[in-house]
C-alpha cells in the first residue's frame, strides 16, 4: 500500500534538525536517538518510525487529504542508508575517530536536508538505481 508522500518529507525535516543538533554538539546521545529512529524506520517501514507516528497522529489530521502517494520501499531503503551513516557517526563520536563522527553525520545531514528542503531523496534514488541495475531483462 502506498504512503502519503508528505510523511517522509516531514520525517526528513525532523531528521535534519536532530542531525544538525548532533553535529553541532557532537553529542552521541542525540545521534543515538536518530540512529534508533532510523532503525525503527528500517525495520517497520517509515510509518512505524517515531517521526512517521508524529506525522500520522499530529500533523496529517491538520492537513488536507493527500494528493500524492509513493511506494514505501524507497523511503524504507533510505532509512537503512541513514542507519548506516548514523551508526558510523555514532561510532566516531563515541569511540573515535572524531572525523568519522563528523563526516558520517554531516553526510546524513546533507541527505536529510535535500529531502526536507527540495523533496529529493538520495536513498530513494539509490534504491531505484539499484533496482534498475539488478532487473533481469525480459
Amino acid at each position: 500500500m502506498d504512503i502519503d508522500a508528505r510523511g517522509p518529507r516531514f520525517a526528513a525535516a525532523v531528521t535534519t534538525a536532530v542531525l544538525a543538533a548532533a553535529l553541532i554538539t557532537r553529542n552521541p546521545w542525540i545521534l543515538a536517538w536518530q540512529t534508533l529512529a532510523f532503525a525503527l524506520g528500517t525495520a517497520g517501514g517509515v510509518t512505524k518510525s517515531p517521526y512517521g507516528w508524529a506525522f500520522r497522529t499530529l500533523v496529517r489530521p491538520r492537513l488536507g487529504a493527500p494528493t500524492e502517494f509513493e511506494p514505501p520501499e524507497p523511503p524504507r531503503f533510505a532509512q537503512a542508508v541513514g542507519l548506516v551513516f548514523a551508526g558510523l557517526g555514532l561510532t566516531g563520536f563515541a569511540l573515535g575517530p572524531a572525523w568519522l563522527g563528523l563526516a558520517a553525520t554531516g553526510l546524513a545531514l546533507a541527505a536529510a536536508f535535500l529531502n526536507a528542503a527540495f523533496g529529493y531523496c538520495l536513498g530513494c534514488e539509490m534504491f531505484l538505481l539499484m533496482r534498475r541495475l539488478t532487473a533481469r531483462p525480459e
